[in-house]
């Protein structure tokens, strides 16, 4: 089981099935180095800017050891096909192997021992569940079928997604400036108020005349009667008004 997933700016994520007969036949893997191996190459050439994951299990994970492989090991079988190009390393962000053949389970089945080329081996998560009989040393065959369930699907995703280049957000759309308020006119200053004249000075108002004061009344005297012809007026107090 081998794929191939690509991720290009900020499109969907694409997956290629590796053709090949996958079987206990080892050999059979050939024909999957030389798909796997062509589909990577035209990726990178015409779509330069996708970054590829490349992944695979059991076999699979061979044969993506085999395709990152800078030389063709010893005892290869017949037609396997030649190392890539080494500038088609750049196109590839992440290897995820899961359950890869190690040297003593290949030299069991007399092929060559899987190695994962320099140019790939820094961004390539190797995952074995323990015991497994493909890839360690113990002899459980259950093993090599529990790699969803120990959790190294997600550890492998973790993994990849770290090397992934970060997903562009959408440039925000410029702002538009704010007009400038218009210069405010001056209000012009108000004009000086005239003094108020002081007032004229106030003419002293002349004092009034002393008036003569008036001679009292001859005291009236019973005695001595009033020359006659004298008129009197008579109220409470009685005063000569003078002759007639």
């Amino acid at each position: 089981m081998d794929a191939l997933r690509a991720r290009a700016g900020t499109k969907s994520i694409g997956v290629y099935g590796v053709d090949y007969p996958a079987t206990t036949d080892f050999p059979t893997a050939v024909a999957g180095i030389t798909d796997a191996s062509a589909h990577i190459e035209a990726t990178a050439a015409n779509c330069p800017n996708t970054k590829m994951v490349l992944g695979g299990f059991s076999q699979g994970a061979a044969v993506m050891g085999f395709v990152t492989s800078t030389v063709i090991p010893d005892g290869a079988p017949e037609g396997v096909p030649n190392p890539m190009p080494p500038d088609v390393a750049n196109h590839v962000a992440a290897v995820a192997l899961f359950g890869k053949p190690n040297a003593r389970f290949m030299r069991a089945i007399n092929q060559p021992e899987v190695d994962v080329g320099p140019l790939y081996a820094a961004k390539t998560i190797d995952l074995c569940v323990p015991d497994d009989f493909v890839c360690s040393s113990g002899r459980d065959f259950n093993a090599h079928t529990q790699y969803a369930e120990t959790g190294m699907v997600d550890q492998a995703a973790t993994f990849t997604a770290s090397l992934l280049p970060a997903k562009s957000a959408p440039a925000a759309p410029p702002q538009t400036p704010v007009p400038a308020a218009p210069p405010q006119t001056p209000v012009p200053a108000a004009p000086p108020q005239s003094p108020v004249p002081a007032a004229p000075p106030q003419s002293p108002v002349p004092a009034a005349p002393p008036q003569s004061p008036v001679p009292a009344p001859p005291a009236i005297d019973a005695l001595h009667p009033l020359p006659p012809g004298t008129l009197l007026s008579c109220s409470t107090v009685c005063h000569i008004i003078g002759p007639t």
